[in-house]
């Protein structure tokens, strides 16, 4: 089994057990599965591009992880939903665990972001969250209205 961190969608980062994409896939609830690499190549982060209701709120924690180990910037960093696996590859490409190391690196990463950064990606989650409850209320709205036939 390979040691794997799950990211909560409620930013709750657990380590786990999985040995194949499949047991990724469990743990997203989604087999739709996308990946991102970090720019040294050493994580892998593996999310669902579904947008059901539960995945309709960004993760940040996962999000801020993405950031602090790639090359993007808080404007550009694609904004993870659901659930998030954060796994590495052999060199063949195939699924393997963390080592302890690399959690650590992880950990500390993490906490290199800037406050500049974090701020910045905030507003932008923020911006998101409000403009997706602005439009699911205007669904909500027209699909309770009633029909008006004639005049």
């Amino acid at each position: 089994m390979n040691t794997i961190l799950y990211v909560r969608p409620t930013g709750v980062a657990l380590e786990t057990q999985a040995f194949t994409q499949a047991d990724i896939a469990a743990l997203i609830k989604d087999y739709a599965l996308e990946s991102l690499t970090s720019t040294d190549r050493q994580f892998d982060f593996w999310f669902s591009p579904s947008t059901q209701f539960c995945q309709h709120r960004s993760n940040r924690r996962a999000t801020e992880l993405l950031l602090a180990t790639t090359g993007f910037t808080p404007k550009t960093v694609p904004l993870l939903r659901g659930g998030v696996v954060v796994a590495t590859h052999d060199a063949d490409g195939n699924l393997d665990g963390l080592s302890w190391q690399q959690l650590d690196l992880l950990a500390h990463k993490s906490h290199a972001l800037t406050e500049r950064d974090r701020r910045a990606l905030n507003r932008r989650v923020t911006r998101r969250h409000h403009s997706q409850h602005i439009a699911q209320s205007a669904e909500q709205r027209t699909m309770t209205e009633p029909l008006r036939y004639g005049r």
